[in-house]
């Protein structure tokens, strides 16, 4: 018989058509599901250590002055004790730029602040090597080469250099990307040495060791190069700790969503296989009494049906591993872009091992119904089918045949009752699509609120800044006049209807180590209040507003009193609310000017100036003209708020898998509903000789499953709300904060009651097909058919 077994798969395969296409269908949405689930987790896991070894990165940036030390000098720190790999010595210089020509419209003579450029004869060799992201890298001498995300900078866009030899102009030929961010700005070495103003150069070195996991092995390897060098030679150096640290924080910001999208994949995609595979298993029931009549062994039929579901899982499988890896593509470019890590791809294994697993379920899943059916006496076998189950389903039949309803109505609500083990799987993946919709939802919305939030830290409809000093502009005595002459001309500028400066400070605050920045408004900035977690803003001189971070690292409450130190002086400040604020770590003070008034300060210059317009104002009239008043001294621009990289992320990432989970749920629908009406196609041929129409067989065959898709939705909503009510907070505790209630609380009204329809929607869309195939079989094919 085992000859036979060829022969009815290929017959198996071919009869049931429309089931192999369901069955391709489904897997290939399964393993593109999963490859794209588990490499998103995967990549989200320990993203920095990946994009280390990959680009070579450097253990400590260390930087030189080129007065005190010799390129022969540090060429001799490679034998220093601890160090396995070094690169270098690289040329260095601070320089100022004005902008010549730029695409994104920043005006020509515009001064930029100061970067810090690094001569490189090539971007992919040595330590830290750089992955250029657009363009090319530097190969003419007046050529240079941008960090990624170092500012609003194209390539093409033209520079002066203020204060280098000759004042050259230099073109932006590249973008590039670097691990340990060494440089803003690369260039030919050459090209550096020529800008660098005599005695103020300096010398770049990268170095490897053989222990870098603390901070403690760090200091250990820079103080054992510093030991081989001239006194005050070393100026200073970066830890790739610190860096690390950085992007492991954004990392873990998006693992809860990604986990939690991930295994709602996962668990959807096991359940459909399930659902298809033993639904055509479970429907041969009768042919598997044939075979046996005919003289094949519970083993052979097993074998049989196994095979049967392989061809079309084989063929599905294959054709989404690679569907599952174009999908990652642009969804790991924006992670990576987020993370600041580069491109990622899906690991190789994970497009060997997802479709061997999928195949793996897709074989059990058929075996033990195939068995199971293969057990059956002969006579028990054969009669399935053609002998209905009597009493399953008769009951809610008779119930609802009494209610108000149309008679297809009545009947396409009573038939999940004829299956209910069927109708409870496709009810729960129905439930875990709505689920995945509520939850994506939720998290689009939350997060565009803490975008929201964030923009509130430039509240303004102009901004304002003071022009940086340069070589040619060195900054006046006081910056008193520049101020003033600023905030006249904001005063005298029609359309201005509030304004406030804000400054920076490095201030030290006692239970806190290192120092802190703080964030000094001076004028009424209760227009501009950052959204609160707890509290409220501050109203008055000596009271203060922190990120949830400082409370942390501090270990103090609002309400508790905190003492604030620069230069020998000292003022004490009460915590009056918690503000959401993501910078940094948190650490970051919020108060009046007026408070720190006692207090010396490192330096009394307003950097930027909020400015809100009265209403009808013209946004682009009243900046040109803004900018003609403050001159040299300032200049204006429209704040048109920011939409971060890691919300443009979150959002794509939520819309393309909460998409790929409906569509599965949809297929679970769409075989499930094949199903039954190919089981239900005699009773079918008899409801169309009573005369139903095809109208009334459409409106049947989609009732069948939308009473369970509205019932599986409303169990799916409050699952969603819950995972949404758990992932938010987790991602706010890895980045550091807590939110308010406002970012929680987005299932309004208007929200729920679409998503209320969700398991609706998906149920009856899943339908569609099937029901209009219903529809159009004759009423004397119907009747024929067993």
């Amino acid at each position: 018989m085992s000859a036979g077994i060829g022969g009815i798969v290929r017959s198996g395969v071919g009869r049931r058509r429309v089931q192999t296409v369901v069955m391709v269908l489904t897997t290939l949405l399964t393993v593109t599901a999963s490859v794209l689930a588990v490499g998103l987790l995967v990549a989200s896991s320990e993203p920095f250590a990946r994009a280390f070894d990959r680009q070579h990165g450097a253990h400590l940036t260390a930087q030189f002055d080129a007065s005190k030390v010799t390129a022969a000098q540090l060429e001799a720190t490679r034998k220093a004790t601890g160090v396995t790999e070094a690169a270098g010595p690289y040329p260095t210089a601070e320089l100022v730029p004005t902008v010549v020509s730029s695409k994104l419209g920043i005006p020509e003579g515009v001064e930029l602040p100061s970067f810090t450029m690094v001569g490189r004869p090539d971007a992919g060799t040595g330590l830290d090597r750089l992955e250029l992201t657009e363009g090319r890298y530097a190969t003419a001498a007046n050529e240079i080469v941008f960090l990624d995300d170092s500012g609003p900078f194209s390539v093409g866009d033209r520079f002066r250099v203020q204060g280098a030899p000759g004042q050259p102009v230099l073109t932006v030929v590249g973008t590039a990307r670097s691990i340990g961010r060494t440089g803003q700005v690369w260039a030919l070495p050459a090209t550096v040495t020529a800008l660098t103003p005599e005695g103020k150069g300096g010398l770049q070195m990268l170095y490897r060791f053989a222990s870098a996991t603390t901070d403690a092995d760090i200091n250990a390897g820079k103080d054992a190069v510093a030991a081989t060098m001239p006194e005050g030679a070393l100026q200073g150096g970066t830890s790739w700790l610190t860096v690390k640290t950085d992007t492991e924080r954004i990392a873990a910001t998006f693992a809860p969503f990604v986990t939690a999208f991930g295994v709602l994949g996962l668990v959807m995609s096991v359940l459909i296989i399930g659902i298809v595979v033993s639904g055509a298993v479970g429907s041969a029931t009768r042919r598997i009494g044939i075979l046996k009549a005919l003289g094949y062994s519970p083993g052979q039929v097993a074998r049989a049906y196994v095979m049967q579901a392989l061809i079309p899982a084989t063929i599905g499988a294959l054709l989404g591993v690679p569907l599952g890896n174009l999908a990652a593509v642009p969804i790991l470019n924006e992670e990576g872009e987020a993370f600041g890590t580069g491109v990622n791809t899906i690991d190789w294994w994970i497009s060997l091992a997802v479709p061997l697993a999928t195949l793996a379920a897709v074989a059990v899943t058929a075996f033990v119904p195939a068995l199971r059916a293969g057990r059956l006496r002969t006579v028990d076998a054969l009669a399935v089918g053609r002998t209905p189950s009597l009493g399953r389903g008769r009951a809610a039949r008779h119930l609802l045949g009494r209610l108000p309803l149309p008679r297809p109505v009545s009947l396409g609500l009573a038939n999940p009752f004829t299956r209910p083990g069927r109708s409870a799987t496709i009810a729960a993946a129905v439930a875990l699509g709505a689920l995945g919709v509520t939850f994506g939802t939720g998290l689009a919305l939350s997060v565009g609120e803490v975008q929201a939030a964030m923009n509130k830290r430039t509240a303004g409809d102009v901004e304002v800044g003071m022009a940086p000093p340069s070589p040619d502009r060195p900054p006046p005595a006081s910056s008193e006049p520049d101020t003033a002459a600023i905030e006249a001309a904001i005063k005298a500028q029609p359309g201005t209807a509030k304004f406030f400066a804000m400054q920076d400070a490095e201030v030290t605050v006692a239970g806190l180590t290192g120092t802190t920045r703080a964030m000094l408004f001076d004028g009424d900035a209760s227009w501009a209040s950052y959204e609160m977690i707890s509290g409220r803003w501050f109203s008055k001189p000596g009271e203060a507003v922190v990120p949830s971070g400082f409370l942390d690292a501090a270990g103090v409450h609002v309400g508790d009193t905190i003492t604030v130190s620069s230069n020998g002086t000292s003022a004490k400040l009460t915590i009056v609310g918690e503000a959401l604020d993501l910078s940094g770590d948190g650490r970051k003070l919020i108060t009046d000017k007026r408070s720190l008034d006692g207090v010396q300060l490192g330096e009394d210059r307003f950097k930027l100036w909020e400015v809100l317009l009265t209403d009808g104002t013209d946004l682009g009239q009243y900046t040109e003209k803004l900018n003609t008043a403050l001159g040299d001294k300032g200049h204006a621009e429209v704040n048109v708020g920011e939409i971060g990289e890691t919300v443009v992320v979150i959002d794509t990432l939520a819309f393309t898998l909460t998409l790929m989970l409906v569509a599965v749920a949809g297929l679970g629908v769409l075989n499930t509903v094949v199903l039954d009406t190919r089981e239900r196609v005699h009773e079918l041929g008899v409801f169309k000789a009573l005369g139903m129409g095809p109208r009334q067989t459409v409106a049947m065959v989609l009732t069948s499953v939308a009473g369970l898709g509205l019932v599986a939705g409303l169990l799916g909503v409050p699952a969603g709300i819950a995972l949404h009510d758990w992932v938010i907070p987790s991602m706010g505790h890895a980045a550091g904060t807590r939110f308010p209630p406002k970012i929680l609380q987005v299932y309004s009204l208007s929200v729920l009651a679409p998503l209320a329809l969700g398991g609706l929607v998906i149920a009856v869309a899943g339908a569609l097909l099937p029901a209009g195939w219903a529809a159009r079989t004759s009423t004397a094919r119907a009747l024929r058919t067993e």
